[in-house]
């Protein structure tokens, strides 16, 4: 589908990585521009991002997948701003009567509350604790952050029961939150990860074009490091014939900077993602668009994703192979680590509230 048939006559689009915006896969209809021979000119307007909020009746949401290194998360928005066009995530919108295209980078849902929600989760009698994953859908830090704060506010009550927890961001504003995730750290009960998918400026800004800049992603990783909280640098997705050669100067700048961890993850297009990212490729890169997606499915034997448990995260295949075995020899030459040090439980304790019998002892 071409840009003039998925963006509504008199909408402008800047610094958007989607400029398609077909309705979700649960949609009986969708919305399509077309000529109707008025000759009428139509008020040109910019698409702005807009913010919905949503009380949420549960904070933790659980799953049990075996590619997964956690069983629980939060996720304090729906959508993201930061607008890259490869997100996984996308898909997700559809559940919400929203596009995966361009609505999942402009219709944004904020969950006000969900603190005091995963207070009370943690405080019942039946909750284990493991460590909680924020980031691994959509962005925690994205620039909503800023006026929301609801991300500090989940923090704010992780940290009150000493419960572990993972981030995973490109956002410069958990900088801001280094004085909570600082002593936590200090506790083992905080680490994260900050995603940094090329060193490129110009292709970050095509593929990311209201993530921070590369250079500042290492900046963040820097300041977390500096502060004593350990970082992991995910060069990923890596995109196979755009960014796969920049694996080893990634992990390379990742370490100078101060993480003491990488990894890697190839390129994922599942659902409504995969037409979205060709679409983009044909009209960003068209003298490698084929090249690209004959790579993709290589990895995902011969579709463009397979969704399959096991190979779903890793792919498939020779090329698979060769850059997985091309990361482990980058590790072991710059001396990182796969993963972060696991976390610790054992400090789970809920706070007295007020009312409370206190104990003697």
């Amino acid at each position: 589908m071409s840009e003039g048939e998925s963006i509504l006559p008199g909408q402008r689009v800047r610094a958007r990585g989607a400029h398609q915006n077909r309705a979700g896969r649960f949609e009986a209809t969708n919305r399509e521009s077309f000529d109707d021979g008025w000759d009428l000119l139509e008020e040109e307007r910019l698409v702005a991002t807009e913010v919905r909020l949503e009380r949420p009746r549960s904070a933790i949401t659980y799953n049990r997948s075996p590619d997964l290194p956690f069983d629980r998360s939060i996720n304090p928005y729906r959508g993201c701003e930061h607008g890259c066009i490869y997100c996984y995530a996308r898909p997700s919108h559809a559940f919400l009567n929203l596009s995966p295209g361009l609505d999942f980078e402009t219709r944004l849902i904020a969950r006000p509350g969900i603190a005091e929600v995963l207070e009370a989760e943690l405080r019942r009698p039946s909750y284990r604790v493991e460590p909680i994953s924020i980031g691994t859908n959509t962005d925690p830090y994205q620039p909503v952050e800023r006026d929301h704060g609801i991300m500090r506010q989940v923090l704010e009550v992780l940290a009150a029961f000493r419960h572990p927890v993972w981030i995973t961001t490109r956002g410069t504003t958990i900088e801001r939150d280094i004085d909570l995730l600082a002593p936590m750290a200090a506790l083992g009960l905080a680490s994260a990860s900050v995603s940094v998918t090329t060193l490129d400026e110009g292709l970050a800004r095509k593929m990311e074009p209201r993530a921070p800049a590369p250079k500042r992603r290492l900046q963040i990783i820097r300041r977390l490091t500096e502060a004593g909280i350990p970082v992991r640098i995910q060069v990923s997705p890596l995109i196979p014939a755009l960014t796969d050669h920049e694996l080893e100067a990634v992990m390379e700048a990742g370490r100078e900077a101060g993480a003491q961890a990488a990894n890697t993850i190839p390129l994922r297009l599942p659902l409504e993602v995969a037409e979205l990212f060709r679409t983009w490729l044909e009209t960003t890169f068209p003298d490698r668009a084929a090249r690209v997606m004959g790579r993709v499915r290589e990895l995902h034997g011969g579709r463009d994703y397979d969704p399959a448990f096991g190979t779903r995260m890793r792919g498939q295949g020779l090329w698979a192979e060769l850059i997985h075995r091309r990361a482990d020899l980058a590790r072991k030459r710059l001396g990182l680590s796969e993963g972060l040090p696991a976390l610790r439980s054992d400090l789970f304790c809920a706070p007295p509230q007020a009312g409370d019998q206190l104990s003697l002892f």
